[in-house]
This record gives C-alpha cells, structure tokens and sequence, in this order.
C-alpha cells in the first residue's frame, strides 16, 4: 500500500478503501477480519483477504464478460482491487436459491428445500437497526431507492444469480443465496459493487452430502464448524480453475 493510514476514505468490517491521484477511482483493500451475526462475532481468518479479492477479481471479469456493469477495475496485488468510485444504495439485495440462514428461521422452510424460483429481498444497510428485511412498499417510503432503481436492482440480481449459478456448476458448487450491493457512478450508472466471495455467498460442495462438511462458506466460521481456511482455499481454486477452462 502506497497510501498512509490516516487517508483511508473509509473502513468497514472487512475491507478499506483509500482514494488514488484519481477522484473517480478507489482502492478496496481485503482484510482478514472476519464478523458473523452484525459484528457481535469478530475473529480472523488466515488468508481471507487475499482469497476473498482474488474470488472477487475472477467472479467480477467474468460477470462483465456476461454484460454485467460492475465496479472492477484490476487486481494490483492481491489484497487490492482498483475500483470505480460509486456512491453505494443502502440496500443489501440477496438472492436465494435454497432455503438456509434467516429465511429458514423465520418461515420454517426446512434448510436445504430448494425454491420454486429465485428469491431476491432488500435489506437495509444499518448496523445499529440490525439490517432489516425490508417490503418494497417500506423501501419507497424511505426513498432508498427510485422505483426505476428498485426494478433494476431485481433484474441485476436476477441476471447475476443466472450466470453465477451456471458458472459454480461447473465448479461443482451449489449456490445457495448471496448477497449483492450496488452503486451509482458519476455518471449515475448502476454498478454492481462491493465483492463476491465466500464472506457473501452461501456455498455447498455437491459432491457431500453431510450438512455440516458441505459448508464452503463464511458458515463454517459463523457456527465454529472448523477448517474455515480451508474451506476459503478450495472455493479459490475451484473458481480460478473454471475461470481458467472457460478462457477461448
């Protein structure tokens, strides 16, 4: 890092962003820092950091490639990545494919049932109301988004879960849910934002079927199933090896 501590623009719970001679281009660096259940959980994972960038490098080149806007620039070294600058909607948008998490806890579907369709939800980005699930109608009347951004924000998620799930098959990987967050550019264009990675997506190892050990993901360090680093690892290689195939 070639910035000094006290030019960081910001610092979130995993990742710090500082400015570049370039006002309308950050650095997002990786930390190692790892949080569960709003922060009330804090540890580290060894190697996250650079995993998390590195996934996230991959993951964005290719939704670009799929004609996803996002705010990727490059991968300089392998905690940073040089990013578009956006103003970020306060909004996280997930989507769910599978039944895990909060919606098993509070509707009772049995973990693991696979939904009909897709299931994207809004939650708000506020730490000290604990990032609630938000209704359509209750996002409007907070004006956190314009209803033309809100049908935007679907359609991405939507798009994005398409191409992400077809690309973790060839990883053989299930995508359970993730978490998506988008922002505006200078020239008020929606991005897609922020990272993907095991710390925001819900991953299962098709090949196993004990629900514990088929955890690839952020989980393991949530409810202490162990071997969090290396489960971090093979979500690396797995995504770097499909990168690799799919290249012409």
């Amino acid at each position: 890092m070639s910035q000094a501590p006290n030019e960081k623009l910001y610092e979130g719970k995993a990742k710090i962003l500082y400015p570049t001679d370039d006002p309308n281009i950050l650095i997002s660096y990786f930390k190692d820092d790892a949080t569960a259940f709003n922060a009330q959980k804090r540890g580290q994972i060894l190697g996250k950091g650079e995993i998390n960038c590195t996934v996230s490098a991959a993951l964005f080149q290719y939704l670009e490639h799929k004609g996803i806007a996002t705010h990727y620039i490059d991968q300089p070294t392998p905690n940073e990545m040089r990013v578009r600058a956006v103003k970020i909607l306060p909004l996280e948008v997930v989507v769910r494919n599978i039944a895990a998490g909060s919606l098993c806890k509070q509707t009772g579907l049995p973990l693991g049932k696979i939904l009909p369709s897709p299931l994207v939800e809004f939650y708000y980005k506020k730490d000290e109301l604990g990032d609630p699930l938000l209704t359509l109608e209750r996002l409007q009347v907070m004006e956190l988004a314009t209803p033309d951004q809100v049908q935007q924000l679907i359609d991405k998620a939507l798009q994005v879960n398409q191409h992400l799930t077809q690309f973790f098959e060839g990883c053989r990987i299930q995508l359970v849910d993730f978490k998506l967050e988008f922002g505006l550019d200078s020239t008020d264009q929606l991005l897609l934002a922020d990272e993907i990675s095991p710390d925001t997506c819900r991953l299962w190892d098709q090949q196993e079927t004990d629900p514990n050990k088929r955890v690839m993901d952020k989980d393991r360090f949530r409810h202490d199933l162990g071997q969090v680093e290396a489960a971090y690892q093979q979500i690396q290689e797995r995504v770097l090896t499909a990168v690799q195939a799919n290249r012409p």
